[in-house]
């Protein structure tokens, strides 16, 4: 195994969102690597944490990855943005990214939280993906 990949993964997961129209009708640019310093949106897209572990078998080396996208919005209720999480989940469930290093063999949807955070002024929700590539 190897982790050689993850950056690549991550880039073209990146790069999906911010090209997707659907998505880009809910929050306009406001998806982000990292959020930049100062005031953000008010509602605005996040890549998150990632946990790769050892997926090779006999035909080659490869990895699980399961990284978060997180949706984070101070407007009110959760409506808002879970309509911005169906749109992340649709545009990369069984996506087929093309990655500069590596080759995706399968993405797929995990689980969900959906919280209150920030004495409730915040909500966030973030979606967990799985990605097993070879390379």
């Amino acid at each position: 195994m190897s982790y050689g990949v993850a950056a690549a993964l991550q880039a073209a997961v990146y790069q999906r969102l911010v090209a997707d129209a659907p998505l880009g009708a809910l929050v306009g640019t406001a998806i982000y690597d990292a959020v930049p310093p100062g005031t953000a949106e008010a509602t605005y897209v996040s890549l998150g944490p990632e946990d790769a572990r050892d997926a090779s078998d006999m035909t080659g080396d490869g990895a699980a990855h399961d990284f978060v996208v997180s949706v984070v919005t101070t407007e009110a209720g959760f409506q808002g943005a879970k309509a911005v999480a169906a749109a992340i989940s649709d545009v990369l469930v069984g996506a087929d990214l093309a990655l500069a290093r590596g080759t995706l063999v399968a993405l797929w949807f995990v689980r969900a939280k959906a919280r209150r955070v920030e004495k409730a002024d915040t909500r966030r929700i973030d979606l967990t993906f799985r990605a097993r590539v070879e390379g």
